[in-house]
Formats: structure tokens, C-alpha cells, sequence
């Protein structure tokens, strides 16, 4: 049975690789494009298989021609799907991608029509088998439920807070591991990575910081801070770095590691995984 459960989204990324970021009103030549499974919680499972874990994933999967892709990619690492919901209407989001080869960035057009997926099916889910659940931070009144069911049941906890969201914080005492982005630090309006997890997280959590290019943080229950920088690399492709590095710290709380080590091994990880397209080859490097 499979031992870690992922809730959240799917997508279809479309990613064009460009030479650098058209200006407004431009039409450029892509260098590239290819067609991929995307979506954070799914991200996270594949590299959580690599690693060697028995992973399955709870979302919404709708019954249309490009849900076969992602059917497919997370067949190839193993991942169970029995947890998904198959609505028969809908739309599976799609992420169109511009990575700048000029910068090693990438700017995400996202498109969605399709329902989240709902606290009802989870609450059908047999949890027992479970040492793990990660969640996605999104759609808060169905998060919220499927939060308190797993603290209910003893489960460890991590949950993914990437965009500021109505209603999301009240849900940070309900994790066990929060796993926060950037992107969702800077709009808290702290001057650094350290001021963020000094004000903005609750006392006794534990929770990880991703960085970019500047590595990343963590806070210890006891508010111990550690930094640890990102080695210097060539960026190929950065999509889904962040979801790397959760899976990384998911891997290293579940092995026991202390926290510099977790935030070691999730920094390098996420490195590793700019240096290459997609998500194959992550398994032996940790």
C-alpha cells in the first residue's frame, strides 16, 4: 500500500523554451517545446517515488483526452491513482510555460476549469495505511476539513503554502512541516527570509523556506534558523523546482534527518533539478 498521499492539482504544461522574454507585442520563435504532467502535488510524488517511497495522489482528473498524459507519466513511477476523483465535465488546467534560457527563469500562464478537489472525497479515503500527507495550500474550505480529519488520525502533516490565499493561515497550527515559497514570504511584507519565519510562523512549527538562486531557509520548532546557500550551477530549467525541494524535506523528515541536513539535501536537490529538463534522474541523488 502506498505510504505517502499527495492532495492537490495536475496540470498539462506546455513549455516553451525561448532565447529571453519577448517585450509587450512581440512575436518570437521558440527554441523548444514540449508537452508535460505538471501540477505541484504531482511534481512532489514523482520525486518522492524516485526516492523510494510508495506514493498516491488525491485530485480531480477529469474524463478528457489530455488527462491520459498525466495518467500515464505517474503510472511510469508508480504512483497510484485509486484516491483520484474522474469528473465527467471539465477541463484539465493547463500552465502555459516561457523559460528564458537568457536567465534560467520562467513566467506561468495558468488556466483552470475544473472544480478543486472536494473535503466529501476525502473523506471516503481509508487513511490508515498513510505515514504522510501533503497538501497543497489551496482551495481553503475544502482544505480545512481534510486538515483537521489527518490531525484527527494522528498523521504527519506537511502542507505547501505557495500564494497568499484568504484564509490560509488560521489552517498553519493544523501542519506539521509548513513548506512555504518565496513568492508567499515577499507578500507578507518581511525585509528577509529570517524575518519571515521569525514573525510569520507560528511558535513550535516547524517549517522550511525556499529561495531560488539563494538557497534556502529553515526554522526549527525550538526557532532555530538555518540558511544554506545554492550551489552555483547552470540553470536549464527551473519549473518545479520548488516541488523538488518539498519532496526533499518530506524524504528527510520522514528518514529522521535533523534540519540542516534536510535543508542541505532539499537545497542540492532543487539544484540538481535546474540542470536538467523535467524530473527523471532525481532518485540517486540524495
Amino acid at each position: 500500500m502506498p505510504r505517502i498521499l499527495g492532495v492537490g492539482i495536475a496540470t498539462l504544461d506546455i513549455i516553451n523554451l525561448l532565447e529571453r522574454y519577448p517585450e509587450e507585442d512581440q512575436e518570437t520563435r521558440a527554441l523548444a517545446q514540449r508537452r508535460a504532467r505538471g501540477g505541484n502535488a504531482t511534481n512532489t510524488l514523482v520525486v518522492l517515488a524516485q526516492l523510494g517511497h510508495r506514493c498516491a495522489w488525491a485530485g480531480m482528473l477529469p474524463l478528457e483526452p489530455d488527462s491520459l498524459l498525466v495518467e500515464e507519466d505517474l503510472a511510469r513511477w508508480g504512483v497510484d491513482t485509486g484516491p483520484v476523483v474522474r469528473p465527467a465535465s471539465g477541463k484539465l488546467p493547463v500552465s502555459c510555460i516561457l523559460a528564458s534560457r537568457a536567465t534560467g527563469s520562467r513566467t506561468i500562464v495558468h488556466y483552470r476549469d475544473l472544480p478543486e478537489y472536494p473535503a466529501s472525497a476525502f473523506e471516503r479515503l481509508e487513511l490508515a495505511p498513510y505515514r504522510w500527507i501533503h497538501f497543497e495550500g489551496r482551495a481553503i474550505e475544502e482544505l480545512g476539513p481534510m486538515l483537521e480529519r489527518a490531525k484527527r488520525q494522528g498523521i504527519s502533516v506537511s502542507l505547501e503554502v505557495e500564494k497568499p490565499r484568504a484564509g490560509i493561515e488560521p489552517l498553519f497550527s493544523l501542519a506539521d512541516v509548513l513548506l512555504f515559497s518565496r513568492s508567499y514570504a515577499r507578500s507578507r511584507e518581511c525585509e528577509t527570509p529570517a524575518d519571515f519565519l521569525r514573525r510569520r510562523v507560528p511558535a513550535g512549527k516547524v517549517a522550511f523556506l525556499a529561495w531560488g538562486a539563494e538557497g534556502g531557509w529553515c526554522r526549527e520548532a525550538d526557532g532555530t534558523l538555518h540558511h544554506r546557500p545554492a550551489p552555483s550551477i547552470r540553470v536549464v530549467e527551473s519549473v518545479g523546482a520548488g516541488d523538488v525541494f518539498n519532496a526533499a524535506v518530506i524524504h528527510g523528515c520522514l528518514q529522521r534527518w535533523p534540519a540542516p541536513r534536510i535543508l542541505e539535501k532539499a537545497v542540492a536537490l532543487s539544484a540538481a533539478k535546474c540542470e536538467r529538463e523535467g524530473f527523471d534522474g532525481l532518485g540517486g541523488l540524495i
